[in-house]
Formats: C-alpha cells, structure tokens, sequence
C-alpha cells in the first residue's frame, strides 16, 4: 500500500468520524467550546450568569456565547434558571459537568 492510500485512509477515516461523532467530538468540533467549557469550570458553584457576564467571563464576545448556549444546555453543561429575565444559567447539576471537573482534576495534577 503506497503513502498515498494510506493518507486516503486516513481522510476516509476523519469524515467518519465527523459525520458519526462521539459526544466528546460533538461538543468539542466548535473552536469556542473548550474556552467555554474552561470558564465554566472556573465559576463558584451555583453561581448564576447571564450571557453578557459568561462572556466577559471567558474573554468572548456576547454573540459567541449566544451561538452555543443552546448546545452547552443540550449536552447538560449549563441549565435555565427558571422564571428570569433577562435569561440567567448555571452551571448544571449533571453528570457531565461532574465528569469534566475529574477530567480537569486529573489533567492539572499531571502537569504539576
């Protein structure tokens, strides 16, 4: 098999990947995800927010924020506040969330 089939692999491979995601991919094929996900995991529990003060808070625009506020709900890394307006979020009680901040945990005492 020459280089070139096996770069033709590994294309076939990736557009696999992409057109049949993981959750991990699924969140993560957005480049403002992982500064969002970071910011979200530097927030004091409960601590609710608006989209103007997430952005703020991550260094992004308003409308960055408001592009992926509906996939950061959907794959439970924040939640509603019920009955605000503005609309307010949190940081949401969820599996996921606990699974990042592990991950977080493990990943900063590697590099320490």
């Amino acid at each position: 098999m020459s280089s070139m089939d096996h770069a033709d692999d590994r294309g076939a491979t990736k557009e696999l990947r992409k057109e049949h995601p993981s959750g991990w991919l699924y969140l993560t094929q957005h480049d403002a995800i992982p500064i969002l996900v970071d910011a979200l995991l530097d927030l004091p529990p409960n601590r609710e927010f608006n989209k103007t003060e997430l952005a703020a808070h991550a260094g992004v625009t308003r409308q960055t924020v408001g592009n992926y506020t509906d996939l950061l709900c959907e794959v439970e890394l924040i939640e509603d506040v019920p009955n605000t307006s503005p609309r307010r979020y949190r940081v949401a009680d969820s599996d996921v969330v606990r699974e990042c901040f592990g991950l977080n945990s493990a990943l900063n005492s590697v590099s320490e």
